[in-house]
């Protein structure tokens, strides 16, 4: 779970927001973290305590005079073993409050008294006028200088009936941020770019050929990477999956627009990551208009000639990234993987047995370098995303001391097989 043992204030300010507190809540402890709910009395108007207590499963605290609390500080108590304050809604006063200190209430008073190490987070929600007016976007803007981390606002349709910049970021949207917010930047400052999906290359106008590909595992290591600190651009064949917050990305469609993309973006990139599933050849006689079906049963004949190895390019280039390929076999994963790592030049590869993964969310992912190779423990795709993002960071940060360090290190904790 990807907050996993994370103590979460959360807090709700006046807002008819509100009500994506109740969703936020559940999506926060389904991700493993424990959740303490603080209200305003103005949030109180708009959802109960009781419900966000139901929701939780923990007591609801709103006076700053709550006896409950056994040292009768209400006031300070849920934040000293917290890892963060999230306000979702925050309201255009509370967020004056913040930035001007106010301790006028239980919330904006733990704010102010909570612990250096305790994060804050704030989800704007309100008019568009409201956002939109100085003073709100002085308030903004020093809050952010005051190390408050902002998530939002969006733009859209809002319950007055206007429409413009003000709309609170989705449960999802937040739940994704504070996830990314959380996790241990080990690829900081780099450039990644990662291919992923499938190519189509064209026979007709409404015909192709392409390879099985969900997309799946290379959005789950562009998202991984992101979290990671890294900036991160992904050229994706065509797929239907969300792109990944935080992440550029650039949709192609043929392998030669693949690589055109990737030859046109690679410059500057730390680390290049080749999840797409490239068609190796394309039709060399594709026809403008459809091809129709003959009455007297003669088939068209198509000639094929072999796509750009993208892969190898990027490895060929002088000074170029680290490049991590993929491979994905019907048969004889070892050999084949072993033996394309070698013919790709490449210093890090990682294979799988495709059909049995092809549009599912699980994989087992095998990484092969210069010293054999090691199995990850099959999971989920984006819990294998991070562990391969985790091995290419521990790499960079030893290549360049010694090209063969980072294989002596990963014997230090796997057991590698020759």
């Amino acid at each position: 779970m990807d907050l996993a043992g994370k103590k979460i204030v959360l807090g709700l300010t006046g807002g008819i927001a509100c009500y994506k507190a109740a969703e936020l809540t559940r999506a926060l402890i389904a991700a493993g973290a424990q959740v303490q709910v603080v209200m305003t009395e103005a949030a109180t108007r708009f959802i109960t305590a009781v419900t966000m207590q139901a929701l939780s499963g923990r007591t609801v605290y709103v006076d700053q005079w709550d006896s409950r609390v056994a040292n009768n500080m209400p006031h300070i108590d849920p934040t000293r073993d917290a890892d963060a304050i999230v306000i979702a809604p925050c309201s255009a006063d509370f967020l004056s409050k913040l930035v001007h200190g106010s301790c006028d209430d239980l919330l904006s008073t733990l704010c102010v008294a909570r612990p250096a190490q305790v994060r804050l987070f704030i989800a704007p929600a309100m008019n568009v006028e409201m956002w939109q007016n100085p003073a709100t976007q002085r308030n903004a803007r020093q809050a952010a200088e005051d190390g408050i981390t902002l998530l939002g606002p969006a733009a859209g349709a809002q319950a007055c009936g206007e429409t413009g910049m003000g709309r609170m970021l989705e449960p999802a949207d937040l739940l994704e941020e504070l996830v990314c917010a959380f996790a241990p930047k080990v690829l900081a400052g780099k450039k990644v770019l990662v291919t992923a999906g499938p190519t189509f290359e064209p026979i007709d106008p409404v015909r192709g050929i392409t390879n099985h590909s969900s997309g799946k595992m290379g959005y789950a290591v562009a998202r991984a990477a992101r979290h990671a600190g890294a900036t991160v651009t992904l050229v994706s064949g065509p797929v239907s999956l969300p792109t990944p917050a935080g992440v550029h990305r650039i949709n192609v469609q043929s392998a030669q627009q693949m690589h055109d993309a990737v030859m046109a973006t690679i410059a500057g990139q730390q680390v290049f990551i080749a999840v797409a599933a490239v068609a190796d050849w394309r039709v060399a006689n594709a026809s403008t208009q459809k091809l129709k079906k003959q009455g007297n049963g003669s088939m068209p004949q198509l000639r094929f000639e072999q796509n750009p190895d993208i892969l190898a390019a990027v490895a060929a280039l002088p000074a170029g990234p680290y490049c991590v390929g993929f491979a994905a076999e019907s048969e004889n994963l070892i050999e084949n993987g072993r033996a394309k790592r070698e013919r790709k030049s490449v210093p890090l590869l990682v294979g799988n047995l495709g059909p049995s993964t092809f549009g599912q969310d699980t994989n087992e992912l095998v990484l092969f370098d210069e010293s054999g190779h090691v199995t990850l423990p099959a999971g989920d795709k984006q819990a294998l995303a991070r562990d391969l993002v985790k091995e290419i960071a521990r790499r960079l940060a030893l290549a360049p001391s010694s090209p063969a360090a980072p294989a002596a290190s990963a014997k230090e904790h796997r057991k590698r097989t020759a």
